[in-house]
Formats: structure tokens, C-alpha cells, sequence
């Protein structure tokens, strides 16, 4: 994995002098993945799948905003223990389960708010759905049965349905920079009766970058006009985000907040830890047409029961077009 990303970057730099173009627009998708960091493991939050559009809106000349952009996305999560499997002796064993089967599936939209003082404010919407409706069953086992992979079992535990509807809050500043690195405050806030928390932490940033109003790291590769003079033709950074993480709700690990549980129902629920460290180290690249976005995430335990830590990539691919 580590040999081919520094061939790719090899052939990202080879073309480092692509002239940059303003657009207006950008589609893409990520996916998230542990196997991705050829470790061998397949647990806890083990794949994401995620589907991107962005347009940026227009701003006035005589305005404190120097970017705004307007972005559409759908997604699914997929949570299991710490094997997709927990077939032992014949049969599918609970005390296995250190953290719970669960799926997230959802549609969203954010507004992305980005000043000339290079802060930001994004905040964003999503409605969804945790449980079966979800899907997670489905797709891995339809993943792991035509990929070779073992049979997944255990998901008659999963977590019960459950609607959700979710609010965002992201909030980023520059705090100092240096001619090739710089550091910036990065934030969130989640409210929803699906995931409640908060995080906070910095955001270190090496190479060639642009402003916070159009970077890879703000998600504001998209712009509507040419007033930007970027600081290069195009990016090619490395980075590093600690952060510190509160944990006041998930509902796929604690199941639904108001629902009263199905007396019929084989859900298996657990105890979130309040407090998570994660360490994200990644590469962000953004071009003529193509942006890329590559990393990997380090995670502490986050339910109280979890055997071990857990960590997987993460690479989205976005195109730009007017």
C-alpha cells in the first residue's frame, strides 16, 4: 500500500507544474476501508462508502466571505466486532461481540462558509437510518462471498432500526504559517439523535498549499470565480491531525435514544467511551481537474468492551468540472 501511494505521488509530482483552473463544481466518492492498510484485520468500523457533489456559490466582491460552497452527499457505514464472523463452535457465539453489528445510511447536505481570514464554517444535515434497513448485512456479505472472503455471521445481533436525523457543525482557523508548513485549529459539533459529540484538535500542514478558502483540507477546492490568487497552481501536502474527541451519543453502539426495544429483538448493545484519540496522517493533492485526499486514521478504543484499538485508510477522488 505504502508503494504504491509513493508512486502515485512520484506521478502527482511529474506533473507539478499544471497550471490550476477555477471550477465551479466537483463530484466524487470516498471509501474508507481497514483492509486498505494490509493489516490483516476486518473489525469495528470496517467500511465506508460515500458519494460527493459540491458547487460553489457565487460572493460578493464587498464581502467578509471568500469562498462558498454548497455540497450534496450520501453514504454508508458498516460496524462490526472484531471479526465480521463470530462463528465458533457450531454456531454464532454473542461473547464475541466487543462492539456491535451495526450499518448508518444516510443522505446529506452541507454549506460551507469559508472568510478571508482563512476560518470556516460548515455546517451541514443528514437524515438516515441505523439498523437493517441499513443494509450493512447485505453488502458485506455480498462483498466478502464474491471477493473470496469468509462467509460474515452474526448480524441477527445487529442494531435495531432506528431513523435518524443528524446536524453538523465544522469550524476551522489559521492559527500560523511558514513558507512550507502551517498550523491551523480544527473543530466540530455533532447534535442528533444519532451521534452527539464533539472534537478539537490542530492541524499541521507540509508542502505546497493553498489558503484555507480553497484547500483540499476545507473541502473548498471549488470556487465560483477567479478573485482567489491561490499561493500555488496546485497542492501537494502532507498532514497531520491529532484530536480529541467527546463522545455523548452513538446509536451504533447504543442503539436507538427514544425507541422502546422490541421484546423479540436479539440486539446487542454496548457502552461508548467518552473520550477518544484519533491521529489522522494523509496526503491531499489538487490539480487542474482531479482532487485526491488519502489517509490513515488511528482510533482508540471507542466502545468500553472493544479488545483493541482500531485504525483503516481512507481515499477520496474528486473530479472538477464548470
Amino acid at each position: 500500500m505504502n508503494y504504491k501511494i509513493l508512486c502515485f505521488l512520484l506521478c502527482l509530482t511529474c506533473c507539478y507544474r499544471v497550471t490550476a483552473q477555477t471550477h465551479a463544481n466537483e463530484i466524487g466518492a470516498e471509501s474508507d476501508n481497514d483492509s486498505y492498510l494490509f493489516q490483516g484485520s476486518d473489525r469495528y468500523y470496517t467500511d465506508g462508502i460515500f458519494i460527493y457533489y459540491r458547487h460553489a456559490l457565487n460572493v460578493g466582491v464587498n464581502s467578509s466571505l471568500q469562498n462558498k460552497v454548497l455540497g450534496f452527499e450520501a453514504g454508508q457505514k458498516i460496524f462490526n466486532p472484531q471479526s465480521g464472523s463470530i462463528f465458533y463452535n457450531g454456531a454464532d457465539d454473542p461473547r464475541f461481540i466487543d462492539r456491535p453489528f451495526a450499518a448508518y445510511l444516510y443522505v446529506g447536505s452541507t454549506l460551507n462558509l469559508l472568510y478571508k481570514n482563512e476560518s470556516n464554517l460548515k455546517i451541514g444535515a443528514q437524515i438516515g437510518v441505523v439498523g437493517p434497513d441499513a443494509y450493512g448485512k447485505q453488502i458485506q456479505t455480498f462483498v466478502h462471498d464474491n471477493f473470496s472472503f469468509y462467509h460474515p455471521s452474526g448480524w441477527e445481533y445487529q442494531v435495531d432500526n432506528n431513523f435518524e436525523l443528524n446536524l453538523s457543525a465544522e469550524y476551522n482557523r489559521l492559527l500560523t504559517r511558514g513558507s512550507w508548513i502551517d498550523v491551523s485549529l480544527a473543530s466540530y459539533a455533532n447534535l442528533g439523535n444519532g451521534f452527539t459529540g464533539a472534537g478539537i484538535g490542530p492541524l499541521f500542514r507540509l508542502g505546497d498549499f493553498n489558503q484555507l478558502f480553497n484547500s483540499v483540507s476545507t473541502q473548498s477546492t471549488a470556487t465560483a470565480s477567479g478573485r482567489t490568487t491561490p499561493l500555488h497552481d496546485h497542492e501537494l501536502f502532507f498532514y497531520y491531525k491529532p484530536q480529541i474527541n467527546f463522545v455523548a451519543y452513538d446509536a451504533t453502539v447504543q442503539g436507538s435514544l427514544f425507541g422502546t426495544r422490541n421484546p423479540n429483538s436479539m440486539e446487542i448493545t454496548l457502552d461508548p467511551e467518552r473520550f477518544v484519540l484519533s491521529n489522522q496522517l494523509g496526503v491531499g493533492y489538487s490539480g487542474k481537474r482531479f482532487v485526491l485526499d488519502v489517509a490513515a486514521i488511528f482510533h482508540t478504543k471507542d466502545v468500553k468492551q472493544m479488545t483493541q484499538s482500531h485504525q483503516w485508510a481512507t481515499v477520496t477522488l474528486l473530479y472538477r468540472f464548470d
